[in-house]
C-alpha cells in the first residue's frame, strides 16, 4: 500500500509528487498519457513559485532555462498607459520566469524519476476511486485495484477521480474565448511583457526563450481552425504591431472559471485544476496549483504520520486553498474584464484606471498581486 496515489502526472501533479517524495512519503503518479504533450500552454511562473521548485532542486535549472521578464507595459491607441515593474520586489527572484510548460514539466518529470526511480507510470486511465475508510481503492481501465492510504486528484479541470468521489463543482461567472501563438520574436519588446488594451479587446505579449514571443488575443467567438496568419492580423489591425514567423500552430481556447465545494472529502483531495479552474490571463492557473500542491504536501505527510491529526490537517489545506481560489478567481474575472472590448466613456474610465493602478504607491500592490503573493 503506497502512502499517495496521484491520479495525473502533467506539471501540478508532478509537482506535488516531488514535494511528498522529499517529505520521505512513498508516493506513486498515475498518468494517463504515455508521453509528455509539447503544446505550450502555460508559461509564467511567478517568485513564490520558484521558493518551492528551490525545496525540490529544480529552480536553479528551471531560471537558467527561462527567460526573466522584470517589467510590464500597457498600452492603448499607440501611447503607453503605465508600467510595472518586478524588479523591487521582497524576494530571491524579483521576475516572472517565462518557460513554455513542456519545458518545466521535464525538469519536474526528471526530478521526480530520480527521488522516486519508477514512481510515475503511465498510460493509466483511472475509472473509479473509492474510501475504504482506513485506506483508498484506485481503480485503473486495466482491472487493477491499487491501494494507498490517501489520493490525489491532479487529473484537470475535468477530473474522473473528482466525480466518481462524489464532490460537487460549480460554474463561477460567464465565458470568453482567445487564440494564442507563438510566433519569432522581432526584438521590439526586449524582454518586457505588453499588454495592449484596445478598443477591439486585448492582445498580450510575453518573451520566452529562443528568440520566440507568445501572442494571445481575445476573440468574440471560439475559432478552432483559425490559423496563425489570421492571428498576426487581429495583431496588426488592433495594435499596428507586426509579428514574426509562426513557430507553431494558432491554439482557439475558451475560459471558464469553475470550482469545487471542498478540496477534500474523506481520504481523497483536489489540487489544481482538479479543485478549481481559473482562468490563465494574468498566469496564475499553473501556479495556483503549485501553491496547492506546497500546501498540501506537509498536510499529507502530518496525515500519513499521524492519523488522528488526520482530518484536521486536511480540512485546513481544503479551507486555506479554498479561499486562495476565491481571492484568484476574482484577480482573474478582474483581469478578464480590463481586457473586453470597450468604446467612447468606458474606454476612457478603463485608460485613467490603468494609469492610476501603473503609478506608486498603487503599482507596487498591483505587482504583488499580479505575481501571486498573496495566495
Amino acid at each position: 500500500m503506497r502512502d499517495v496515489l496521484i491520479v495525473g502526472g502533467g506539471p501540478v501533479g508532478t509537482m506535488l509528487a516531488c514535494l511528498l517524495a522529499v517529505e520521505g512519503l512513498d508516493v506513486e503518479v498515475l498518468e494517463q498519457r504515455t508521453e509528455p504533450s509539447m503544446r505550450s500552454r502555460a508559461i509564467g511562473i511567478h517568485p513564490p513559485l520558484l521558493a518551492v521548485l528551490e525545496q525540490i532542486g529544480v529552480a536553479e535549472d528551471l531560471v537558467g532555462r527561462a527567460t526573466h521578464v522584470e517589467e510590464g507595459t500597457v498600452h492603448c491607441d499607440g501611447r503607453m498607459l503605465g508600467r510595472m515593474s518586478f524588479s523591487a520586489l521582497p524576494t530571491r527572484y524579483p521576475f516572472v520566469a517565462m518557460l513554455p510548460q513542456y519545458e518545466t514539466e521535464s525538469l519536474l518529470r526528471a526530478r521526480f524519476a530520480h527521488l522516486r526511480p519508477g514512481g510515475l507510470r503511465g498510460g493509466v486511465t483511472v475509472t473509479d476511486v473509492r474510501d475504504r475508510t482506513d485506506h483508498a481503492e484506485v481503480v485503473t481501465d486495466a482491472g487493477e485495484i491499487l491501494q494507498a492510504r490517501y489520493v490525489v486528484a491532479a487529473d484537470g479541470a475535468r477530473s474522473r477521480v473528482r466525480e466518481s468521489a462524489g464532490m460537487p463543482w460549480t460554474d463561477v461567472g460567464g465565458r470568453q474565448t482567445y487564440l494564442m501563438c507563438d510566433y519569432a520574436d522581432t526584438g521590439m519588446h526586449g524582454d518586457t511583457a505588453v499588454l495592449y488594451f484596445e478598443r477591439g479587446g486585448v492582445v498580450e505579449s510575453f518573451p520566452l526563450p529562443d528568440g520566440t514571443r507568445r501572442w494571445v488575443a481575445i476573440t468574440d467567438f471560439l475559432a478552432p481552425h483559425a490559423s496563425s496568419g489570421e492571428l498576426a492580423d487581429i495583431i496588426r489591425h488592433r495594435t499596428g504591431a507586426a509579428v514574426g514567423e509562426p513557430r507553431g500552430v494558432a491554439s482557439a481556447f475558451e475560459v471558464q472559471q469553475r470550482r469545487a465545494h471542498g478540496l477534500v472529502r474523506g481520504r481523497v483531495a483536489l489540487v489544481g485544476d482538479a479543485g478549481h479552474q481559473i482562468s490563465p490571463i494574468g498566469g496564475q492557473g499553473m501556479n495556483l496549483g503549485w501553491l496547492d500542491a506546497a500546501e498540501l504536501a506537509p498536510a499529507l505527510a502530518r496525515a500519513v504520520a499521524d492519523a488522528d491529526a488526520a482530518a484536521s490537517a486536511l480540512a485546513a489545506y481544503s479551507r486555506r486553498r479554498m479561499r486562495a481560489a476565491r481571492m484568484a478567481m476574482r484577480q482573474a474575472g478582474f483581469n478578464m474584464s480590463m481586457g473586453r472590448p470597450v468604446r467612447g466613456v468606458r474606454l476612457v474610465a478603463r485608460n485613467a484606471l490603468v494609469r492610476t493602478l501603473a503609478v506608486p504607491p498603487t503599482n507596487a500592490l498591483v505587482a504583488r498581486a499580479f505575481t501571486m503573493r498573496w495566495l
